[in-house]
């Protein structure tokens, strides 16, 4: 990215002010950047954890299968699922407070006593399947955060901070040369002034 300046003291402020405000930023940028990633890689820790106790419970009730065609499934439904708003290092991220199922009343008599027992195992596994997209959700959100604020880091590290310095240096250099040309004309200009009145006298 190049920087437009001008070869004058008004330009070089500007590019000082610009500088400043970047190098005094940086150091809040950096600190999101690691809080985003260990925010991530807590979120994919948990979005495993929960990945695994989903197959666990699933693999548990396996050697029911025969039981569970039986089982009316249809019969529970999701009712509920409420959410909260999270700020996580400046990002917002939905976090899940609670799920609340619509289970349909049922004759007990009627039905296997296991019934029952298949209802809340059923409504364990949908908690925990929920729980693991909505961990996803908040990890997909924080990963493009972190992105983001790792862009901004590298931009403000890699191209824009040196690129400012060096306009700053270039300017600097351009106006000392001319202060010094501009001495050095004045200084030609007295001795050949002082030439004249010699010759004169």
């Amino acid at each position: 990215m190049a920087i437009k300046f001008q070869y004058n003291k008004t330009s070089l402020q500007s590019l000082e002010k610009q500088l400043k405000m970047r190098v005094r930023t940086l150091p809040t940028i950096k600190n999101k950047e690691s809080a985003l990633r260990m925010e991530v890689k807590k979120s994919k820790d948990e979005a495993k954890e929960l990945e695994q106790q989903l197959e666990a419970q699933i693999q548990q009730y396996d050697t029911m299968m025969a039981l569970w065609n039986e089982f009316d499934a249809s019969l529970i439904k999701v009712k509920d699922v409420e959410l909260s708003i999270k700020k996580i290092a400046g990002v917002r991220v939905p976090v899940l407070s609670d799920i609340s199922f619509d289970v349909p009343r049922f004759s007990l008599f009627s039905s296997p006593k296991w019934y029952v027992d298949g209802f809340s195992i059923l409504m364990k596994m949908a908690k925990t399947g929920i729980e693991r997209d909505f961990t996803e959700m908040k990890l997909n959100l924080l990963e493009v955060a972190r992105k983001k604020t790792t862009q901004k880091v590298n931009l403000f590290e890699k191209v824009q901070i040196p690129g400012y310095q060096d306009a700053i240096r270039k300017i600097k250099r351009f106006m000392e040369d001319e202060e010094n040309l501009s001495k050095s004309s004045q200084k030609i200009m007295r001795s050949q002034q002082e030439k004249r009145k010699e010759a004169q006298l």
